[in-house]
Formats: structure tokens, sequence, C-alpha cells
């Protein structure tokens, strides 16, 4: 299954959100990779495996599911994270990439790739739309969480490159 959507960040004709600047925006989405307890509450922990300037190497652990992941950075500009096939896991990955169509008015694209053919996805299309639902909702919510961190002063201090 492949699924895209947009959230949108800042909206200039709406007061009441307070504006996130892109640095805001990015420290929160490399913040999701490298602490996703903070992102996602089913998950019981996570461990770094290794780390250079430009990716890190995750263990997830889900109850008794362990999940091996890397996340690379384009700093400023887009997080992806890629799952390799493992066991009963078939590679997938995300990519979350910052656009900004005009000054300081910011989407964050959320792109989904499961691997599927087009013929499993067909066969898959109900529970699909169900994927598709839970993984806008899980989205919206990281957003929110970047919000509040924001709004807490969590996101602030020097322009961060990946950190």
């Amino acid at each position: 299954m492949k699924f895209t959507h947009l959230v949108e960040i800042n909206d200039p004709l709406n007061p009441l959100i307070d504006p996130l600047t892109r640095d805001q925006l990015w420290r929160g989405l490399v913040l999701r990779a490298e602490k996703p307890l903070a992102f996602v509450p089913y998950l019981d922990k996570c461990n770094i495996l290794d780390r250079s300037t430009l990716s890190i190497s995750r263990e997830l652990h889900y109850g008794e599911l362990v999940v091996h992941d890397r996340v690379t950075f384009l700093p400023q500009e887009q997080v992806r994270y890629h799952v390799p096939q493992q066991k009963d896991i078939p590679a997938s990955s995300l990519t979350m990439t910052i656009e900004e169509p005009q000054a300081d008015v910011f989407y964050v694209r959320f792109e989904y790739d499961d691997g599927a053919t087009e013929e499993a996805d067909t066969a898959e299309a109900f529970y699909n739309e169900f994927r598709r639902s839970a993984y806008q909702e899980s989205d919206i919510d990281t957003i929110r969480t970047i919000r509040q961190m924001a709004g807490e002063g969590r996101l602030d201090g020097p322009p961060a490159s990946n950190d």
C-alpha cells in the first residue's frame, strides 16, 4: 500500500494556532525518531543501536515483537524511516518531508510504502482504508505532540542540524 497525505502546520488565516518555525518542526520530527516513546503510546522500549550525523539504527519493542529500523535525516527537510524485511515483517518505509509553499507556511507530507504490489493492495483494499485512517490519525497526533513540545519550550534553542 502506498499512501500519501499532508498535515498543515501553519495557517496564517487562523490566529488561534501558534505558528511553528521550521527549526521547531524539524526538532520535533527528529525527536520522534530519537525518542519515539513520547509519540507512540503502544511502544514499550526503543534502543538506539547506532548513530551517525545523518542516521540512526533502532530496535523497537512492542511487547514480544522486536522491530529493527534505520532512520535517515536530510537536515531541515526530511526524515525517512526504513524497516528492512525481517521474520514475518515485510520491508516498508515512511518519509516525512517538510514543505513550504510560501514563507513560513509549512506542511508535512507523510508518505507510506509497505512494498505491496497493486494486486495485493486491491485484495486488501478494505483493510487498507483502516490503515490509512490509522496512519493519518497517528500523523496528526505527531504534529499535536510537536506543537505541545514547542509550547513548553522543549524545541527551542540554536538552529538544529539533525539533533
